[in-house]
């Protein structure tokens, strides 16, 4: 039996983005309904972000530790694994979605569980799991933040070896003797740190020159220091071709460009992500299913009037803070829309455009180094036609690193528009970076004047005063 029910706002997905939009509609007096397929809270609460970062927090903390004399003779033991694992699965909430089940409740949002497809313009069949269905009709927006999934190379017997993806990565019971990591990007070098920690013997396979391509090529080569004074093997410049697994059980063999095999107990992919649009009706509505969809900065999708995309799934920034901005943009954009109120199109940071996306997207990769990073890279903003200077410091001169850590190693970069005196990007990489990300971001995005931020004054002796040597070494260029 079908029933037929009426909203305001339909949203596909109940991960992190499409709370958040739910959040905002549902706070603008908007009757707003939710579906999800699988757990309440999406990838990032259960198979990424927080299981993932409770994995490297006591690797880091270990790391730090062993640096500082006084302290590092009682860090010198193995992590306790079992207890590393036990401390990740209740920040994973031990993969029950109750509490944020809850929270949506709380809001008045209403949650369909079961999988939902496009049926046409402005609706919405929610499957639900004791086959029941449900025709919703959206009056103002469908919102997509059905998220990404993990991509599987089109290697030769990968199909049937039962690799490691993120999720297998984030959530596996106990570490593999040996595992094998295909991938250089921010999944194979995070979750690199963390089973190598974990009594793992990592092997990295890269395909291309070196590691975290997408930022300051220094970057890559600290990161891959600190991974191969850990004990990971990193080779670079390597091609998977083959890979075998009979039965998909066992040890694994993967066969390289040269002929050489290498053996190991797991494998995980992590080259790349798609969209999940597969299966959720676009082609009823004139779009390819499978695509990523295209949007304004208010997230609308090109060529509609009623349907939005936020998160993953619009390709701008596969980032879990900046799919939940998205959100709110784009709930604000509905509600305004909704009540017919001017949007302020003409604001290019105004509450109804994700300008942000384009120009001040924030990063943190959580090895040993950390990597930090928003903005443009060099390279990205000559490539956009900016006359721009790069501002190097290395970071270990600070006098807070030392204070930090002895043999204190990492380097910083502000890359500057010299037509307006503003920084378009802000690079780290160093122990403990991840926390002056945040005072890039407020630079990048408010566009404050190199002449202005000469009086933001940081304090000593904190590694925060690499700001005060980057406008020195500025001012002196």
């Amino acid at each position: 039996m079908t029933q037929a029910v009426e909203y305001d706002v339909v949203v596909l997905g109940a991960g992190p983005v499409g709370e958040n939009v739910a959040d905002r509609t549902r706070a603008a007096g908007l009757s707003t309904a939710v579906v999800e397929s699988e757990l309440i809270g999406g990838d990032c609460s259960y198979w990424a972000c927080m299981p993932s970062k409770a994995l490297l927090r006591p690797v880091i903390a270990r790391a730090d530790a062993r640096r500082l004399p006084g302290v590092s003779a009682a860090v010198q033991g193995p992590l306790d694994s079992k207890a590393v694992l036990a401390r990740r699965d209740e920040q994973a909430a031990h993969w029950n979605d109750e509490g944020q089940m809850a929270w949506l409740d709380s809001i008045g949002a209403r949650v369909y569980r079961g999988k939902g497809a496009l049926h046409g313009p402005r609706k919405v069949v929610a499957y639900g799991p004791e086959g029941e269905h449900y025709s919703l009709t959206a009056r103002h927006a469908v919102v997509v933040s059905t998220g990404s999934r993990a991509v599987l190379p089109d290697i030769p017997g990968l199909a049937g070896a039962r690799a490691w993806t993120s999720r297998e990565a984030t959530s596996a019971r106990e570490a593999p003797g040996r595992l094998a990591v295909v991938g250089g990007g921010v999944v194979g070098v995070e979750m690199a740190t963390a089973w190598q920690a974990l009594g793992s013997q990592v092997t990295m396979l890269v395909r291309g020159g070196g590691l975290l391509p997408r930022m300051e090529p220094f970057v890559g080569e600290h990161v891959a220091d600190g991974l191969r004074e850990a004990g990971v093997t990193v080779r670079t410049d390597t091609d998977v071709t083959a890979v075998e697994r009979p039965g998909g059980t066992g040890p694994v063999t993967l066969v390289l460009g040269d002929g050489e095999r290498i053996e190991a107990d797991e494998l995980l992919i992590a080259t790349g992500r798609a969209p999940r649009t597969d299966d959720i009706g676009l082609e009823t509505v004139g779009l390819e299913p499978g695509s990523w969809l295209t949007v304004d900065d208010s997230c609308r999708v090109q060529g509609t009037e009623w349907l939005y995309a936020v998160g993953d799934v619009n390709r701008r920034a596969l980032l879990t803070h900046q799919g939940k901005y998205q959100a709110r943009v784009a709930g604000a954009a509905i509600a305004a829309r909704a009540q017919q109120v001017p949007l302020l199109e003409t604001d290019r940071w105004g509450a109804h455009a994700a300008t942000a996306d384009h120009a001040a997207v924030p990063q943190v990769v959580f090895t040993d180094p950390e990597a930090a990073a928003v903005g443009l890279s060099l390279a990205e903003a000559e490539g956009a036609g900016h006359r721009v200077r790069a501002v190097d410091y290395d970071l270990a001169s600070v006098a807070g690193a030392g204070l930090y850590a002895e043999n204190y190693r990492g380097h910083a970069r502000m890359v500057v528009d010299l037509d307006r005196e503003v920084l378009l990007g802000v690079t780290f990489v160093g122990a403990g970076v991840g926390e002056l990300l945040h005072s890039a971001t407020i630079a990048v995005a408010g566009e404050v004047p190199i002449d202005r931020l000469w009086h933001a004054v940081p304090s000593f002796p904190t590694i925060s005063e690499i700001w005060l040597r980057l406008l020195e070494t500025y001012r002196a260029g």
